[in-house]
């Protein structure tokens, strides 16, 4: 039996450093007044005993599963989760919502792309280094993108180009992003409360705010039963409607895979679309029709949306301290300098993108602002973890909207995230900028035609570009 314990015990690490991060928020009086949430403080302290040797039998790889599957729940449960019945929280239609996160992140994902490598370029004149540009032009797939897809394509441009030492370079990005992500968007967030101009008020700074606990007597229920505990607990209840999402889901996967793997348009493999790699995205799916078929019969009352924003709570804090403890840390003196300076034009350009693309959104641009700036520094588990700093229970529709978001990106960056950037390096300087520079492009003139349907929504008022505190 002690072969079956590895993954279990990798779990339980993952739970251990959850709680001493609480613990650490709720006794340390800096970590209290920044705000941290106990899941970064947890994966810090996780992946610097990693990195040290200190957890022996255990190397980051074997957090990666985890983080995956901790991500997909997360979502999964998002989407089985009714919507809000308080229209104050309300930013009005979830897809418009959901497109002006993917607008955002398409711009992101190709100015960064162009910046990086322009920067890298710059560098390269001005020292005489010589650099490959393509390692400037990284940086979006380990900021916008994430570790999974740096590791990707940093791996295959280096082993197919000779792109040197693009893997670690990857990785680089990738833990600079969720550095970014949580050193400006924690302190972002913080600004957004102390200025009021959040529209869950139920997330406000206070002492149990700080602290990380509630007071005795001021502990709010959980959610409510809906199944009898004598026939079944109502919290088993509900991961059993998850865990048959997740059969359907599987279920679906293995039945279209080999139709799938044989279709080649054009020469694309959209087999990649039908992967289990791609399960969170036809999860999402499932569950939607799942909680439509739900509704429609009149069962609704069985199901308690509180629990399940529980169970979606607790999947972003396992899934954030696992991303932290799955990233392995290398660092390459010689590229140091330009590496700091592409993250560096690359947070400053983000965060400016993001403020001024989320007030243009309306109603919820802040919330949004802040989610998706920690999208396009580490990944959408860093963007729904601010989220929750801002919307302590995700009572507002941007959690429903960033469920959407993940679908509508593969749609909106088909081109660059499946055709274009596996073979990035094999492009001209032209090529390259016209095809990452031009998406971003495209999704900013798209910009105005989104707002002028956020007005017809009535979401837009004139006065709603003045922030609250001001007027």
């Amino acid at each position: 039996m002690e072969s079956t314990f590895h993954g279990i015990v990798a779990f339980a690490l993952l739970a251990a450093m959850l709680l001493l991060g609480s613990l650490l928020r709720y006794r340390i009086a800096a970590l209290r007044n920044s705000l941290v949430p106990a899941s970064i403080i947890g994966g810090i302290i996780g992946f610097a005993l990693l990195s040290s040797g200190l957890i022996p039998g255990f190397t980051a790889a074997d957090f990666t599963s985890l983080t995956f599957h901790f991500f997909t729940l997360s979502f999964m449960s998002l989407c089985l989760t009714g919507g809000s019945d308080n229209k104050a929280l309300s930013g009005g239609s979830i897809v418009v919502g959901g497109l002006w996160l993917t607008l955002i992140w398409t711009i992101s994902l190709g100015l960064q792309g162009v910046l990086g490598y322009g920067v890298v370029v710059a560098y390269d004149g001005v020292t005489g280094a010589d650099v490959s540009a393509f390692l400037g032009a990284l940086v979006t797939h380990g900021f916008t993108q994430g570790p999974g897809q740096a590791l990707t394509y940093g791996g295959l441009w280096e082993r197919e180009f000779g792109i040197a030492n693009a893997t670690q370079v990857g990785l680089i990005y990738a833990s600079l992003g969720f550095l970014v992500a949580f050193a400006v968007g924690v302190p972002m967030a913080r600004w957004i409360i102390r200025k009021g101009l959040n529209a869950n008020k139920a997330s406000r700074i206070d002492g149990e705010f700080l602290a990380g606990f509630y007071a005795p007597k001021r502990q709010p229920e959980a959610g409510r039963m809906v199944s009898h505990p004598a026939n079944l607990d109502s919290l088993a209840f509900h991961i059993c409607l998850l865990g048959v999402a997740y059969v359907l889901t599987h279920v679906w996967l293995l039945s279209v895979r080999d139709f799938a793997a044989g279709f080649t348009p054009w020469g694309m493999n959209l087999g990649v679309l039908f992967s289990h790699n791609m399960f969170f995205l036809h999860g999402l799916v499932v569950c939607v029709l799942m909680r439509s078929v739900i509704d429609r019969a009149g069962l609704a009352v069985y199901v308690n949306d509180e629990t399940l924003k529980r169970i979606t709570g607790g999947s972003v804090d396992f899934m954030v301290v696992g991303t932290l403890m799955s990233i392995e840390f290398a660092v390459l003196g010689a590229l140091l300098t330009p590496i700091l300076l592409v993250s560096a034009v690359i947070t400053v350009s983000t965060l400016a993108g993001c403020l001024l693309m989320g007030r243009l959104s309306g109603k919820l641009g802040y919330e949004r602002a802040v989610t998706i700036f920690g999208c396009c520094c580490g990944s959408t588990g860093s963007g729904l973890l601010l989220l929750r700093i801002v919307d302590a229970d995700f009572s507002t529709s941007v959690a429903k909207e960033l469920a959407f978001y993940n679908i509508a990106i593969v749609v909106a960056t088909f081109h660059i995230l499946f055709i274009f950037a596996p073979i990035a390096p094999s492009l001209s300087v032209g090529t390259y900028v016209a095809i990452f520079g031009g998406t971003a492009l495209a999704a900013l003139v798209a910009v105005p035609f989104l707002m002028r349907r956020t007005r017809a929504l009535g979401r837009l008022p004139a006065a709603a570009l003045v922030p609250e505190a001001t007027k």
